[in-house]
Parts: structure tokens; C-alpha cells; sequence
């Protein structure tokens, strides 16, 4: 387990300053999930870097709207996302736009890792090992969603490079201590994180640490 250091104050912390709204820690392996309202804005820190935050997006008030990445990837010609990404919903309305990004690729296409999944990948013996889908139906519960819910999901600080011959893989994030992305709610925007507990591959360096969630107000004007 990587040894636990003081941070900095969140406001000192967040990409983009204002008023702290929100402020948490999400644990090694752990569930986050809010709403984020319009203006506001998001700040992901990767404490200890080279960690995974599989993340979806949903109607901060209708669930039925949710993140799109064929939408997004559509709109922006990119299959990887960084600063000016719009996140979009399947009707191609935007939801959130990364206005900070102090790492330069995140993935869309490397999914999240289930129980079911890492049985196929890795073996039988690591069925039982907690993953992204179950927590994201954690986080998910608290907002009356459940499996039937989801969809394809963002992997922040993930690195997924797309081979020539269209195979992707999993390796080593860019990402190093205290890299940060931060995105702006453009409508009311529930959140859902699953800080990625997976330990079979490099997405967490086989040894997922904690992040920091930061909302910030931005001063009107």
C-alpha cells in the first residue's frame, strides 16, 4: 500500500479555482458519486499516479440522459480525450467540457473491468476480486440505477494505445503524482467514479491508490 502524504488544501488543489464545494477522498478500490451542477467544476486528482478512475456520466436529474462515447468520440474526431473535449450524451448534447488537463490522453475504448471480465482475462481464481461494475452499481444504487444502466465509460489517466492493426492495449499510465484533470458541468451532471481497483494489468501499476475529487464554484464574471 502507498504510504499516505499530506495534500494540499483543495482549493490550492483544484485546476481551476472558486468556492470548494465538495471535497473527498476516494479510497484505493472505492465508489464516488455526485452531482455536479451547471458551472461548477470537477477536478480529478491522481494522487500517487498511474491510477485508473473509470468514470460515467448521467442526467443530473433525468438518468435516461447519459454519456455517449460514440457521440463524443464522433464530435471531436478523437478517440482520446484532453482539454476542449466535450463530453456528450446520445443525443450529442453536451453534458461536461474538460477545461483542464495536465496529463494529455485519456481513453474511451478500454471499458470497465467486471468480475465476469477479469473470470475471461485472467482466470477463475480472480473472479471474486471487487471491480469497476460493482462499483459503479454501489455508487449507482444511491441514485436508483442499476446494471441495466450502464454504458461505455471514460478511463481517466488510463493508457490505452491503439495499435496499427486496430488492437489496443493496457499499459503504464502518462500520469504521475498529483497530475490533475478538471471538467466543467455544462448542464447538471450526476458523476459516477469507480476508482479502478484492478490489479492484473499496468492501468493501476498493480497497485491501486487512493484519488481526490474537488468541486469548485467559479467566481461569477
Amino acid at each position: 500500500m502507498t504510504t499516505t502524504m499530506s495534500q494540499p488544501d483543495a482549493a490550492d488543489q483544484a485546476l481551476v479555482p472558486g468556492a470548494v464545494i465538495d471535497d473527498a477522498e476516494v479510497g484505493e478500490r472505492a465508489p464516488w458519486s455526485g452531482v455536479i451542477a451547471a458551472g461548477d467544476v470537477l477536478t480529478i486528482v491522481d494522487l500517487y499516479g498511474n491510477q485508473a478512475v473509470d468514470t460515467l456520466f448521467y442526467g443530473g436529474h433525468d438518468h435516461t440522459i447519459r454519456y455517449s462515447a460514440q457521440a463524443t468520440i464522433a464530435a471531436q474526431g478523437n478517440i482520446f480525450l484532453t482539454t476542449g473535449t466535450v463530453i456528450r450524451d446520445q443525443e450529442s448534447a453536451p453534458m461536461m467540457t474538460i477545461v483542464g488537463d495536465e496529463v494529455g490522453n485519456h481513453d474511451t475504448l478500454g471499458g470497465a473491468c467486471s468480475q465476469e471480465s477479469n473470470t475471461l482475462r485472467y482466470g477463475h481464481h480472480t473472479k471474486h476480486q471487487h471491480a469497476c461494475v460493482e462499483n459503479f452499481l454501489i455508487g449507482g444504487a444511491r441514485h436508483g440505477l442499476g446494471k441495466r444502466d450502464l454504458v461505455g465509460n471514460v478511463n481517466f489517466f488510463m493508457n490505452v494505445p491503439v495499435d496499427p492493426d486496430g488492437s489496443l492495449g493496457i499499459v503504464d499510465g502518462l500520469s504521475a503524482p498529483g497530475k490533475r484533470v478538471a471538467l466543467r458541468a455544462d448542464v447538471d451532471t450526476l458523476v459516477l467514479i469507480s476508482n479502478c481497483p484492478q490489479i492484473n494489468n499496468p492501468c493501476n501499476g498493480f497497485d491501486p491508490t487512493a484519488v481526490r475529487v474537488i468541486v469548485t464554484r467559479p467566481a461569477a464574471g
